[in-house]
């Protein structure tokens, strides 16, 4: 996903120049943890040796904490922190209760969500089936994955506004899971809101890492800051 050649090492957060990366936004610097361990990536080599400058000397625990890096480094914009937790087979506690769809049949409950939720979710670049939950015909919570790189299954789930706190979102993302490691990929589930990482944990996720992207341009940008 870095784009670039990087590991994850104890010494120190390791920052690469990679402009393609897909950690962040083009043109953004993405931060990830994992353990104790943290990368960067940046778009050019003035913006790299910047942020390594900013991040030097931080525990890892800081380095996905926006205020802290806003102290350092001028910040045009921020996405997230958002928490990275993993799942295996010996921790994961399944829930039935979804069934399987096809991929098209969630447009309509994309369409009746706020834009920034569906964005969010990113269930339109799932690659695995969708498993849902239907109050009549129409679907009202779905979950799925896409494939990334080293094997891993990256969660998307959503459920209607209007039927959520009825544990449709746990019911939805167990099928996805037991899709994920029927399949030998290692489940990540990515998130910020407090709920989304109640579901997570209520699975058997464990949260190992976190994401933070950053805008260290002089030009304004559209991306909001949240």
């Amino acid at each position: 996903m870095a784009a670039a050649p990087v590991h994850f090492t104890d010494a120190a957060v390791t920052v690469v120049v990679s402009p393609a990366s897909h950690l962040s936004p083009p043109g953004w610097v993405g931060i990830v943890t994992i353990g104790d361990a943290a990368i960067a990536t940046a778009p050019d080599e003035h913006t790299a040796g910047a942020v390594r400058r900013a991040l030097g000397g931080l525990p890892v625990t800081a380095v996905t904490d926006p205020q802290l890096i806003g102290a350092r480094l001028p910040l045009a914009g921020v996405l997230g922190p958002a928490t990275l937790a993993y799942c295996d087979a010996a921790r994961f506690r399944p829930i039935a209760g979804a069934t399987a769809a096809d991929p098209a049949d969630l447009r309509p409950l994309l369409d009746r969500v706020p834009g920034d939720e569906a964005a969010e979710a990113g269930l339109d670049a799932i690659t695995s089936p969708a498993f849902v939950v239907r109050d009549g015909p129409a679907v009202v919570a779905a979950a799925g994955y896409e494939i990334w790189p080293g094997g891993v299954a990256h969660l998307s789930v959503l459920t209607d506004p209007a039927h959520r706190g009825r544990g449709l979102a746990r019911t939805v993302a167990a099928a996805a899971v037991t899709a994920a490691l029927d399949a030998a990929l290692l489940p990540q589930w990515r998130a910020r809101p407090e709920p989304s990482r109640r579901v997570a944990r209520a699975l058997g996720f464990q949260e190992l890492g976190a994401q933070l992207s950053i805008d260290h341009s002089t030009a304004t940008t559209s991306l909001p800051r949240r």
